[in-house]
């Protein structure tokens, strides 16, 4: 890594150019029209969904979508990763896990909309309890929290005795419920140094952990998981990059492969990255993540060249535009979680909530 990570404040993270789907592929989520129109204006479907993402096709969706959530009061929260369709469209609230974690607490609509996966809508409901929370695609999971159970942090509590757990907050409510504490890659330090151990066992990321445990004194006891999408990137690709342009300033999410976080001019968090974006107002820019990030910061910065890989999230890509307006129609998918598990798996995120942002994203 060329330069530590800073201390950037930024509470909603836009992110950037040439989004996947938006500017490269033709065709995005539609619906089969197979009625008349419904009186939004938006044809009615049997479910099927096909995809495209030509502005004239988006239009009446996002024009459907936006009157219906001011009918009903609802609010759609977007992650960074989502669409720009999505992102600029119809979303209320944007930003990274953590933003979005605390926007959950501070919305006053009785309804809300998540726009991300299904580890993300759990925290929303954790949050809300009374109120109703909707993930448009229930199927929208994480390699991830799919990486590790609560079965598995039982275990290793009984390997560590009376060493604290830190979990990522990419994992399900039931994992969590076994956590001392959740953390995202924004605040993961800072979490960590709170809890004023000599060791903690952090869960499940192991690039991320290791990058956190080269940022503080505190000996972490490591899971194996691993963000299918950061795991892909190559130091190699890296080096292409800056060998192609020395000026190029690289920016790397901490889930990437080590050795691709010592090629990055920044490490950090979603919304760290657009932070640096416009701390330092590079003339080109290589953001090592989803890449709609980078498709959705352009638009905030257009004097700024987007240089980036493309490495898709499968289960961001299940939101969708017709996704989220037939969810808004029928009040699906409806997130539940277990009282007892909520119960002890919003300790674990009110207690991260309280450590606040960290300063090192």
């Amino acid at each position: 890594m060329r330069t530590p990570a800073r201390a950037l404040a930024t509470r909603s993270c836009v992110s950037g150019r040439i989004s996947a789907g938006f500017h490269e592929r033709r065709r995005g989520p539609r619906f089969d029209v197979r009625a008349g129109q419904d009186s939004d204006g938006v044809p009615r479907s049997t479910l099927r969904a096909r995809m495209t993402t030509e502005i004239s096709d988006a239009a009446p969706y996002i024009a459907a979508i936006n009157r219906m959530k001011r009918a009903r009061g609802v609010a759609i929260l977007a992650h960074n990763y989502q669409a720009p369709e999505i992102f600029h469209g119809v979303a209320d609230i944007t930003g990274d896990s953590l933003a979005l974690a605390q926007a959950a607490t501070e919305v006053d609509a009785e309804i809300i909309v998540l726009c991300g996966v299904h580890f993300m809508a759990e925290t929303a409901k954790l949050l809300n309890p009374g109120k109703v929370v909707l993930i448009p695609d229930a199927r929208a999971g994480c390699s991830l929290a799919e990486s590790i159970t609560a079965a598995d942090v039982r275990r290793l509590r009984e390997r560590h005795p009376g060493i604290p757990v830190v979990t990522y907050v990419n994992t399900s409510a039931a994992v969590k419920a076994e956590s001392d504490i959740c953390c995202t890659s924004a605040n993961a330090v800072e979490v960590v140094e709170s809890l004023g151990a000599g060791r903690v066992i952090f869960l499940p990321d192991e690039y991320l952990g290791k990058y956190v445990a080269a940022q503080t004194a505190v000996e972490l006891i490591l899971w194996n998981g691993h963000c299918e999408v950061h795991e892909r990137f190559r130091a190699s690709d890296l080096r292409a990059y800056r060998q192609a342009d020395p000026a190029v300033r690289i920016l790397a999410h901490p889930e990437c492969p080590p050795d691709v976080l010592e090629e990055a001019d920044y490490v950090g968090s979603t919304a760290g990255m657009v932070a640096d974006v416009a701390a330092n107002r590079p003339a080109r820019v290589v953001m090592i993540t989803e890449c709609s990030m980078s498709d959705n910061v352009a638009v905030r910065f257009p004097d700024i060249e987007f240089v980036r890989p493309c490495n898709l999230c499968p289960h961001m890509r299940r939101i969708t535009l017709p996704g989220i307006l037939l969810s808004l129609r029928r009040m699906a998918t409806q997130v539940h979680v277990d009282g007892d598990v909520a119960a002890r798996a919003r300790v674990a995120v009110e207690r991260m909530l309280r450590v606040g942002r960290g300063v090192w994203r």
